[in-house]
């Protein structure tokens, strides 16, 4: 299979966000480099939220502030309103990736408005931000399924992308906010959202492993099209303002599959074993990702030397 796909590496903000412990700022920018390091071109590095909601992020601007600035990799603070593109614009963030809800019970706890409220709020910052010249992205939470509502809409999903993409944005990005979704589902609905978008707009699967279904549902992305695939040293993290939504795809497992099954990464799957193993040190617990545990495979040790 030859095909290309971007993994991009949220541990350090997805992943850390709802862990009790808070790593301190000198291991956050540690985990960083160790992500670039392994070939991570892209990462999500921080959240500019309120940091009395969200504690582990408070240092956002410190950790941005420690970071190497070589080119090697693009960093992605998490804004959710303009007052967050402004702390994440001063920090020098290189993309700005912005977080709309698809239901509105999940909107309100999230960020305190209805649903097409957040996308309202996304299209004022989203043409502040192009015209200042970030890249930008943003992603539909809770594309699958909400933790409060229930099934939602694919014609809304599919609507709601169609007016995120109004502004322009780089990408637009799915998440399986609470990892409810099934791989014929992703397929569809990946599909319908690429189909909707203007042409030449990049698509991103945000999945989580809640119910154990996220590589099946991470494969189904993949031969749907889909550009980009997010996912967590070590399968660490998951939603704080949704019930039991643990667990981001593992790297490493996500990285074994791609690898066994011919799909370009650019990522050294022994690197990640290694930050995953530094990782569960310093969060001082089991982390949920199987493949430190069973070990690569031969063949694809081969290919990742």
């Amino acid at each position: 299979m030859k095909k290309k796909v971007t993994l991009v590496e949220v541990g350090p903000r997805d992943g850390l966000q709802s862990e009790p412990k808070i790593m301190p700022t000198e291991e956050k920018v540690e985990f960083i480099k160790r992500a670039i390091d392994a070939g991570a071109t892209r990462i999500e590095v921080a959240s500019f939220v309120n940091p009395k909601r969200v504690p582990q992020m408070a240092d956002a601007e410190a950790v941005l502030g420690q970071l190497p600035r070589d080119g090697r990799a693009s960093y992605i603070g998490l804004i959710l309103n303009m007052k967050g593109f402004e702390r994440a614009r001063d920090a020098k963030c290189d993309e700005m990736g912005y977080a709309v809800v698809a239901s509105d019970t999940f909107a309100m706890k999230n960020q305190g408005m209805s649903s097409a409220e957040t996308v309202k709020a996304w299209q004022d910052v989203g043409r502040v931000a192009k015209s200042e010249g970030f890249k930008t992205s943003v992603t539909i939470g809770a594309s699958f399924g909400c933790p409060f509502e229930g099934e939602v809409s694919p014609d809304h999903v599919v609507d709601m992308a169609k007016r995120c993409a109004e502004v322009n944005p780089d990408e637009v990005a799915l998440a399986d906010t609470i990892g409810c979704a099934d791989p014929v589902r992703v397929s569809e609905l990946v599909s319908r959202v690429k189909a909707a978008l203007p042409a030449g707009m990049k698509m991103r699967v945000h999945l989580h492993n809640t119910r154990n279904t996220g590589l099946a549902n991470a494969y189904a992305a993949v031969m749907a099209g889909a550009d980009f695939l997010d996912a967590s040293t070590g399968g660490i993290g998951g939603c704080p303002f949704a019930p039991r939504a643990t667990g981001n795809i593992p790297l490493e497992d996500l990285l074994y599959m791609l690898n066994r099954m011919g799909v370009e990464t650019g990522m050294d799957i022994n690197k990640v074993i290694a930050t995953a193993e530094w990782v569960e040190a310093r969060l001082g617990k089991p982390i949920p990702a199987m493949l430190g545990r069973a070990g690569v495979f031969p063949d694809v040790a081969k290919r990742a030397a």
